[in-house]
């Protein structure tokens, strides 16, 4: 039997309804990779998150179970499950997410961070206060719940007189950008990826790069929000050899990550898939977006492919191999 798809989507929208993200995130969980970095709270342009790379490890702890409880006769248990869950978080059992995982996406947010404040970007940050955009219940067509978890949001960065977000990942970037926009009346925010704004500040390279690598491009960020040449030109910068697989661009590969909540399998093959296009034209991956990151690593298991955030090498070429590993532990 395969996943009860409206139970395992009520539970999100529920969530998301009642508690204000998907899975929800405990106030430290959500901000720890910020701690000691001393970033103003709010101000008129902040670092907007949206909980994504932040959720990673625990989507990617849900999905493991939901590829377990696939075809078995769990799956049965689940219209329960979600009426339990409207009482008392159960999600929360189903999500432990591994330490190293949640320390790696934190080291992700605080080079992000660094690069901006490398760059002369004042910016500040709205800790607790922030919310993640609704992403995926979006993608998945339940609108009534989105627009009020919209408003939701819209309400808060009024109340913080918020008029610029830099976001970090392209979800939260198309969210914000061109879904609000379209749903809301009013929404009038000033949207940058970080991208864009490493690019338009054109900051001195502290470290040349020496390598080659292979770029997969966010299915968001190249389909909806344009963002394909500026990836790669700040990688060139680095003195990296970029280089794209088959499907790229605008034409890009998913990396399954969109469907896992409810295909685990499917997903999985499909990220596959791609790693076989990736594989092909060589072994150092680069990636832009945190979904992307852990599909790709997952159905990469073993094989010598290394798979590394944008950010990574950023931060190497901006602050040198020792600078980096001080400044970004977390």
């Amino acid at each position: 039997m395969s996943l009860p798809k409206k139970a395992v989507l009520g539970i999100l929208t529920d969530n998301l309804s009642r508690r204000r993200s998907v899975l929800p995130l405990s106030r430290n969980v959500a901000t720890e990779w910020a701690r000691g970095l001393d970033i103003p709270r709010g101000g008129k342009t902040v670092l907007y998150t949206g909980h994504m790379y932040q959720l990673i490890p625990f989507i990617g702890a849900m999905a493991d179970q939901m590829k377990a409880f696939e075809d078995s006769w769990v799956t049965s248990l689940m219209d329960y499950g979600r009426l339990v869950n409207k009482v008392i978080n159960i999600s929360s059992f189903m999500t432990r997410a591994k330490n190293e995982e949640r320390q790696a996406q934190n080291r992700t947010l605080r080079s992000i961070a660094m690069l901006l404040r490398e760059s002369g970007v004042q910016f500040g940050y709205l800790y607790d206060e922030e919310l993640y955009s609704g992403a995926l219940v979006y993608d998945q067509g339940v609108d009534k719940v989105f627009l009020s978890h919209a408003r939701v949001v819209q309400k808060m960065l009024a109340d913080h007189g918020v008029k610029k977000a830099i976001t970090v990942d392209p979800h939260t970037t198309n969210m914000l950008r061109h879904v609000y926009p379209e749903v809301l009346d009013g929404f009038g925010l000033e949207v940058q990826s970080y991208l864009e704004v490493l690019v338009e500040r054109n900051s001195e390279i502290k470290q040349q790069l020496d390598g080659r690598v292979i770029v997969h491009d966010s299915c968001v960020y190249a389909r909806h929000e344009g963002i394909i040449e500026q990836p790669r030109d700040m990688l060139k910068r680095t003195g990296l050899t970029v280089e794209s697989p088959e499907l790229s661009g605008s034409l890009t590969h998913c990396c399954g990550g969109p469907i896992e909540s409810l295909f685990p399998k499917k997903a999985h093959a499909i990220a596959e898939k791609r790693i076989e296009q990736l594989a092909a034209t060589g072994d150092n991956i680069v990636t832009m977006c945190p979904i992307c990151l852990v599909n790709l690593k997952h159905a990469a298991g073993e094989d010598n492919i290394k798979i590394k955030d944008i950010s990574e090498y950023f931060a190497e070429a901006f602050f040198g191999v020792s600078r980096t590993a001080e400044s970004v532990r977390t």
